[in-house]
């Protein structure tokens, strides 16, 4: 664990959060969703995010398989984080919520999201990715 901790919010300061590592890379992913929601994340293992206030706050969206747990603020509505699907043990915690850090600093690395299969039994014609029969 690093001596430092990375303190973070949603916008509007319900939900806040400390990351117990210091971020090594920044990852994009070009799946549907986080191509929308133009996602810069770090990865984490869920022992070094801490939640400090507003769990109250977290509203859950799941798609396709529901593996990935996506968390954004039900008052503001900022992407903070999410559950990963190909790693379920971390998370996923968007880089531009850490109050102060400067991620110019931190290699970014393109993930492959639109190449994962798309199972969920009604699957939108603009979700990419190979479909997989429920």
């Amino acid at each position: 664990m690093s001596a430092i901790a990375h303190p973070g919010s949603c916008h509007c300061g319900a939900i806040r959060f400390t990351l117990l590592s210091d971020p090594a890379e920044l990852t994009t992913c070009d799946c549907s969703l986080c191509v929308k929601r133009n996602a810069v994340m770090t990865k984490v293992p869920e022992a070094d995010l801490r939640i400090d206030a507003g769990t109250e706050h977290l509203t859950l969206y799941e798609w396709n398989t529901r593996r990935a747990k996506h968390y954004f603020c039900n008052r503001c509505g900022i992407y903070v984080f999410h559950r990963k699907r190909a790693a379920p043990d971390h998370f996923g915690v968007n880089i531009f919520c850490l109050d102060g850090f400067d991620p110019s600093r931190l290699p970014v690395r393109a993930t492959e999201g639109e190449a994962m299969s798309v199972e969920c039994t009604d699957p939108r014609p603009e979700w990419p990715g190979p479909r997989v029969q429920s």
